[in-house]
């Protein structure tokens, strides 16, 4: 079974590419974020041709999370039980269904923006919000696992350069303690291998020739439960999905499991 994470930023902009990429990729499973459009004009459709179910949760032009599959789609839930709310509103930022044998959940952590600013008390907020939801499954005996874009590189050996970050969000100690009470609840942080270079980046800025020079992040992540991560074979970073015209400036991180 072939589980992905992939944050499309705009499902609009990349439908192409994602069409070719899950044919060619051969994923069963798939997990979203920034879709970027409200659920009304979700490609339901064309992913249905591809064989693909969809569940979503996604409500405009921001946020918006997905789960597609081939092997089954039930069970789905949409949000973070017991979330928090930003600007008087829950955000759409969470997902999840069971997937054959395996339960995913689809996560787009808020940004944070900057230490001193409301985005980033609302970013902790929610990761207590997500321990605190995910705990019974991370605990349990089915394969289960958090798979998305977290906004958080877990060590300093997951940026580029630790110099350029300091004082920033998404490597402050506040968050890198929030992933590990995430981790506290039985899961593990499953980290791809890279394909080139050193590092399995996932997310490079569209600016500066960030790619060619390969300074980048390693922010998306899958957490998986022990069943989960036993069962994990290989996980790599598609790199190659992050060149060329078109592209979102993240990369899918691909796990293969024997399930």
């Amino acid at each position: 079974m072939r589980i992905a994470t992939w944050n499309v930023n705009s499902i609009t902009a990349r439908l192409p590419r994602l069409l070719a990429w899950l044919e060619s990729s051969g994923t069963d499973v798939l997990c979203l974020q920034e879709a970027k459009l409200a659920e009304e004009q979700f490609p339901f459709e064309a992913l249905r041709e591809a064989g693909y179910e969809a569940a979503v949760n996604a409500t405009g032009r921001w946020n918006g999370v997905a789960v597609l599959s081939r092997v089954g789609l039930e069970d789905v839930v949409k949000g973070l039980p017991g979330g928090p709310e930003y600007d008087g509103a829950e955000e759409p930022r969470a997902l999840s269904a069971t997937c054959g044998p395996v339960r995913v959940w689809s996560v787009y952590v808020p940004n944070g923006r900057e230490v001193d600013h409301a985005h980033y008390a609302y970013k902790l907020q929610w990761f207590e919000a997500l321990k605190a939801a995910v705990t019974g499954d991370a605990a349990g005996g089915r394969p289960f696992a958090v798979l998305g874009d977290y906004n958080v590189a877990p060590t300093d050996d997951d940026v580029y350069d630790p110099a350029v970050f300091e004082g920033l969000t998404h490597v402050t100690p506040a968050e890198r303690a929030a992933l590990a009470a995430l981790r506290g609840t039985g899961l593990t942080d499953v980290v791809p291998r890279p394909l080139k270079y050193d590092h399995p980046y996932t997310y490079w800025d569209y600016r500066q020739l960030a790619f060619p020079k390969n300074r980048g992040m390693r922010i998306d992540l899958v957490y998986g439960n022990e069943p989960f991560a036993k069962a994990v074979k290989d996980a790599y970073v598609d790199r190659d999905e992050r060149k060329g015209k078109g592209a979102s400036d993240h990369a899918p991180v691909v796990v293969d499991l024997e399930v």
